[in-house]
């Protein structure tokens, strides 16, 4: 670090993403994007967009937000659209976080949780997750305490049900409580139809992963009026221009394009209980997931090890070096062929190790 940079941040530990090959390369299954394009509509909405690209976009998404609104049954003013999930996240750990305000999370989950508590001076109440990788609801219940949990979970994939959450949010009442649903539309429940019984839940949804707009950075927060406006004054304090109007575009054209990304999300569940089988058939444990990706690992083969064998493959996995998941990888679920290429080399590490 240079000389100048503050004190304050000399301890801080960055979120490490996942590779980004500048090259054609590599079977990529690292970073849960979709393998299929945006829908048609979206690539022309965006395209039209681009020729306006020398004005200010609209800072209060006023067409996104009432799409979103008529998308998830709720009004404008319960709608925030952001620069991807991640932003409407750490907004909430500015807004809502302080020294007296800690947010709990789990201690095996999405690794930016940590990082914006820290980044922002937040106490962070960390909870094991059981040994089956499972969240424990009670452990939540009536801690009075901010909470941020992924559903599903990541990188576990293992979703709680509504009524299990909803437990949480009603038994802290004088708290927030984010439900982080990035990999909700690939077999989850959505908490959305909780936003009109609970002032203090906060939903966050993202287009990188189902509506195959990774690329293009969108994200959204859904609650009570009251939250969204608190979150909207941390935006206009940083970022008021959050999201670009080529972005806005096509996020409303990806809204009405729901039929081809219900294809899509039913595909990938398909190929992750082809290719969860197939390792079932070759020894290999894996969580039971309701994301777009799974966590698994190989009995005979540590995770490190197998992750760095398949990338001298050309294929390209997450592999998460700490204690409780040093044995896993993380498989993103693309295309069958993608699928069957990761299964191959699989199979030929394993023929080499003579397992």
């Amino acid at each position: 670090m240079s000389r100048f940079f503050s004190a304050k941040y000399a301890s801080l530990q960055a979120y490490t993403p996942g590779e980004q090959p500048r090259d054609a390369q590599y079977v990529k299954l690292n970073t849960n994007e979709s393998p299929f394009p945006p829908a048609p509509a979206v690539t022309a909405a965006a395209a039209q967009e681009a020729e306006r690209l020398n004005l200010y976009c609209d800072p209060a998404c006023t067409e996104l937000c009432a799409a979103a609104a008529r998308q998830y049954g709720l009004l404008p003013e319960n709608v925030l659209p952001v620069n991807g999930s991640d932003e409407i996240l750490y907004f909430a750990f500015m807004a809502f976080g302080d020294e007296r305000h800690a947010f709990t999370f789990p201690d095996v989950t999405y690794g930016f949780y940590p990082v914006y508590a820290n980044v922002n001076h937040v106490p962070a109440h960390i909870i094991p997750l059981r040994e089956d990788f499972t969240i424990d609801p009670a452990d939540y219940c009536n801690l009075g305490e901010n909470i941020v949990i992924p559903n599903p979970n990541a990188p576990t994939g293992i979703a709680l049900s509504v009524s299990q959450i909803e437990d949480i949010v009603r038994t802290n009442s004088d708290a927030v409580v984010i439900i982080d649903e990035a990999y909700v539309d690939f077999g989850a429940e959505s908490c959305v139809p909780l936003l009109g019984r609970y002032d203090n839940l906060l939903v966050t949804q993202t287009f990188s992963k189902s509506r195959s707009l990774a690329g293009a950075r969108l994200g959204f927060g859904l609650g009570n009026p009251a939250l969204i406006q608190d979150l909207n004054t941390v935006k206009y304090s940083v970022n008021p221009y959050n999201v670009n109007r080529m972005t806005q575009a096509a996020g409303i054209a990806a809204m009405q394009s729901g039929d081809y990304y219900r294809q899509n999300c039913l595909t990938i569940v398909q190929n992750r209980e082809y290719t969860t089988q197939a390792l079932a058939e070759m020894g290999f444990e894996t969580l039971p997931s309701k994301a777009n990706f799974i966590f698994t690992q190989c009995p005979d083969i540590p995770g490190g090890a197998l992750y760095q064998a398949l990338r001298e493959r050309g294929v390209l996995v997450r592999h998460f070096d700490q204690k409780r998941t040093e044995n896993f990888i993380r498989v993103t679920i693309g295309s069958r062929p993608q699928m069957d290429a990761f299964l191959d080399a699989v199979r030929e590490i394993r023929k080499e190790r003579g397992i």
